[in-house]
């Protein structure tokens, strides 16, 4: 098991077991993470899992893809270059730890 934490906009942070393989994605919805909404369901069509890479982390993590980049264009918050679809990394052991926060603009 990787350990993920997702960080709120308030703060709050949630840390989730994810299975190796899986996405950040699923890990999320998986353990009711709140702000990642995933509509699409990980098919790159609706940029709603939408989360800021810690900065301790930017470059740790794969980097994303063309069609990514394009797609967080439509992000409901202003991307960044450490904005990622977390339907978009898929979860392996090198990530034990990571941090993810959650866009002020996704909260529920």
């Amino acid at each position: 098991m990787t350990q993920i934490t997702f960080v709120q906009p308030d703060g709050t942070k949630k840390e989730v077991n994810a299975t190796n393989g899986q996405s950040v994605m699923q890990a999320a919805i998986s353990n009711l993470v709140p702000g990642v909404f995933a509509e699409c369901g990980g098919e790159l069509s609706c940029a709603t899992c939408h989360v800021y890479v810690d900065e301790q982390w930017v470059g740790k993590i794969p980097e994303r893809s063309g069609d990514e980049t394009d797609m967080l264009e439509l992000t409901s918050e202003e991307p960044t270059d450490a904005s990622r679809l977390c339907c978009q990394i898929q979860v392996d052991s090198s990530m034990d730890g990571l941090i993810l926060h959650i866009p002020k603009t996704q909260k529920f």
